[in-house]
């Protein structure tokens, strides 16, 4: 099955039974009563930690199953693009617009006294029923058969057992699968900036964006941004727990954008910048204007500028477009319902993983 455009029709229906499994999974199962119960789907890529089973994503199916120790299943993650329909009630609950399935959600709530509180993303929880919405970019065909990324957004679902409804997010068995803890949490709303709001930022490709230019330390980048903190931070150890931690992001929430950073010689060096939809700057490519706007419509000038101009287009891992050579690629940021575009600006050498 294709993982872009799936029909409604063509997706399995199944049934969610709160904190006890859904369809035919049931939380508790070993991967062997998952495969079977799956009708001997295969695993396409599994993840273990500290030598135990970790998850399981299985894409002829479209979800991901989530396990703690034993390995028993503690969660199922329902993929928005090509995953079952998975129903509370009478409420569709996945690959549905975010504002259609919250505002069932909520009603369902009401009319069985449950409490629905926001989740990390901005969308809703509901702890009585193990249930952790979210939104997934939508693509569908081009007319030319090809995978083809659109203006809005569809739903997908973390579903979990009882010991992770408090928290479904933050429970062990998940943070290994999604790890949100150093994410930017939304509380419901996606305001927009108004193009006239923003500032105007030059870029010279492979040198710099606006004030920032590659190379430069955290410090230089906080400077440049008027001494802005950043409000947060991301990184890893280096080769285990206990190693060094390098810094590998700074989000700066005032200015709308984030740094990225390398480590070419022991110490970070802002490798790339990526300017955020929804409140950054304004950048412009080829009197292409970059951030903000409606999705579909940067894709299409790109793609124009880079036919008419005979080069190649890239496709990064998100994928998001970008003309060979400018080492810019255009991304999607989500609005409500919708996305709209924005754009990370890379260092020469610097490899753009998402």
């Amino acid at each position: 099955m294709r993982w872009w455009n799936v029909a409604s029709e063509e997706r399995a229906q199944w049934v969610l039974d709160p904190l006890a499994g859904v369809g035919p999974l049931r939380f508790g199962m070993d991967p062997d009563q998952v495969k079977a119960a799956l009708d001997g789907a295969v695993a396409g890529i599994s993840q273990s930690a500290e030598g135990r089973l970790s998850w399981q994503r299985y894409g002829d199916v479209g979800v991901t199953a989530i396990y703690e120790r034993g390995p028993r299943l503690a969660a199922v993650a329902i993929h928005a693009l090509d995953g079952p329909q998975v129903w509370l009630r009478d409420v569709a609950l996945t690959a549905r617009a975010p504002s259609e399935a919250r505002a069932d959600i909520h009603e369902l709530a009401r009319r069985e006294g449950e409490s629905v509180r926001v989740n990390w993303s901005g969308d809703p929880e509901v702890a009585a029923w193990g249930l952790s919405m979210g939104a997934t970019q939508e693509w569908v065909s081009s007319p030319e058969g090809y995978a083809q990324r659109t203006d809005r957004v569809i739903t997908d679902a973390l579903l979990v057992g009882p010991e992770a409804a408090a928290d479904p997010y933050g429970a062990e068995p998940v943070v290994r699968w999604c790890d949100v803890r150093e994410r930017e949490t939304n509380p419901g709303t996606w305001p927009v900036t108004p193009d006239r709001e923003r500032p105007r930022w030059d870029w010279t490709p492979l040198e710099h964006v606006g004030p920032l230019r590659f190379g430069m330390s955290p410090g230089q980048v906080a400077a440049a941004l008027d001494g802005e903190v950043p409000g947060g931070r991301q990184g890893h150890h280096r080769w285990y727990a206990a190693g060094p931690w390098n810094l590998t992001g700074e989000r700066y929430d005032k200015v709308g954008v984030t740094a990225h950073y390398w480590w070419p010689e022991g110490v970070p060096a802002l490798a790339a910048v990526t300017v955020h939809g929804r409140t950054g700057p304004q950048v412009a490519f080829a009197g292409i204007e970059l951030t903000g706007r409606k999705l579909s419509a940067v894709d299409a000038a790109v793609t124009r500028y880079i036919e008419d101009h005979r080069i190649s287009l890239l496709i990064g891992c998100g994928g998001d477009l970008g003309p060979d050579g400018f080492h810019m690629y255009v991304r999607a940021a989500r609005a409500g319902d919708a996305v709209v575009s924005e754009a990370r600006f890379c260092a020469a050498d610097w490899e753009d993983r998402g």
